[in-house]
């Protein structure tokens, strides 16, 4: 078990945020660009600061995935609730027949490593540059700067084309693998112990479905604590304190 000091250390971590898009085509890209922009918000009314490390976006203004970091303050114990498959319900503005269609995004909450968390070998790393790529042109580049790095003994590979600079794409990159290698040996020394970590949900839960956006009925619901909220325009404007701090009270 975490002692309180260890853990009050942890939840003041900062935190890699990954949104996937899922189930759902173009609609489902919509709503990962839509629930990063309800992050964004968020993170600005509590005053964190905020850096993309990398994105993946398609026309229409959607995103297949976007990694961003969010750190100086209380990120990670706020922030950490969030891990999960998140559903969308609402008539898409390609649909002409007024269907509402269903669609999903995947959200995993990764704890930024502190130094000396993670410690990586240059031999363990296989780095390679390729052109950055995006839709209709706008955001790719004529030089070889996007990056991938792989982590040779896990198989793990990030990659980052956020920035012009190789170098830069290649530090968030690092901070991307360095967090997925911190989860990745959190989650076998707790198997080893063990031990289930219902405070966390990243990991072991990122396939269950967490919370359902109906835009129709006005209503966004929490499966886990069984509640539902009606000011969906304001949530996701980045309002999130209630929600917030509903989880932080039902949920261990």
């Amino acid at each position: 078990m975490k002692d309180f000091s260890q853990k009050k250390q942890e939840d003041e971590q900062a935190a890699i945020v990954e949104i996937r898009a899922g189930t759902g085509g173009k609609e489902a890209a919509l709503f990962v660009s839509d629930l990063f922009r309800m992050y964004q918000k968020y993170a600005q009314s509590q005053e964190w600061k905020q850096r993309i490390l990398d994105w993946h976006p398609i026309e229409l203004g959607g995103l297949k995935q976007v990694i961003f970091e969010l750190k100086d303050g209380n990120v990670f114990s706020k922030m950490k609730y969030e891990g999960g498959v998140h559903r969308v319900q609402r008539i898409p503005k390609t649909e002409k027949s007024g269907r509402i269609h269903t669609s999903t995004a995947t959200v995993a909450i990764l704890a930024k490593p502190k130094k000396a968390e993670i410690k990586i070998r240059p031999d363990d790393l296989r780095i390679e540059s390729f052109r950055a790529s995006g839709p209709g042109g706008q955001y790719v580049q004529k030089r070889d700067t996007a990056v991938r790095i792989t982590h040779i003994h896990t198989g793990i590979s990030v990659s980052s084309q956020t920035e012009r600079s190789q170098l830069q794409n290649k530090e968030n990159a690092m901070a991307i693998l360095e967090a997925k290698l911190l989860e990745k040996k959190q989650r076998e020394e707790e198997l080893k112990l063990g031990q289930t970590r219902k405070s966390q949900i990243g990991w072991a839960k990122r396939a269950e479905k967490i919370r359902t956006y109906n835009f129709p009925q006005n209503r966004i619901t929490d499966h886990r604590i069984k509640k539902s909220w009606h000011d969906m325009q304001s949530i996701m404007e980045g309002k999130l304190d209630g929600i917030i701090k509903a989880l932080e009270k039902n949920l261990p």
